[in-house]
């Protein structure tokens, strides 16, 4: 599959698939309008999305990285990840990071296969953030892993 990721105004990104990867349209919103946001598209269609962050001098995050549920499956999500890196070191900055909740394993994986390596984790982030309960397959999402990677 061919795919065109872009960076792209907060506003062209749709809301929809951004709350696939945070339930908080407020969380989104507020990191959007600081942050730098890409589009994925396969054959003109909006496919996948990643924003970064810049949260220190030389450190910026990827805050939210989602896929178009009928896209999912198809490589797009590493393709995702692999772009907010090259983005990140064409940037200038020296450390990447994401975080990820603890009963997010499909993420989890994805992220070290890519070269992120787990360095803590920020206990009961998502019952303290969020107002309603997160689950994953049967598990609650209280925790989040949080992941770097040096450019």
């Amino acid at each position: 599959m061919d795919i065109r990721i872009t960076r792209v105004m907060p506003d062209q990104i749709p809301m929809d698939l951004m709350l696939l990867a945070d339930p908080s349209q407020a969380l989104i919103e507020e990191y959007i309008r600081r942050g730098l946001c890409y589009l994925a598209y396969a054959q003109d269609q909006i496919v996948g999305e990643f924003v970064l962050l810049p949260t220190h001098p030389q450190t910026i995050e990827i805050v939210n990285v989602a896929v178009d549920e009928g896209s999912q499956g198809r490589g797009i999500g590493q393709a995702l990840v692999r772009k907010a890196i090259q983005e990140a070191k064409e940037l200038g900055y020296r450390t990447i990071e994401i975080g990820t909740g603890n009963s997010s394993f499909h993420q989890l994986k994805l992220y070290q296969r890519c070269g992120f390596r787990i360095v803590g984790v920020d206990l009961d982030f998502f019952t303290r953030n969020y107002e309603e309960e997160i689950y994953e397959d049967g598990i609650q999402c209280q925790d989040m892993i949080r992941l770097r990677m040096e450019l």
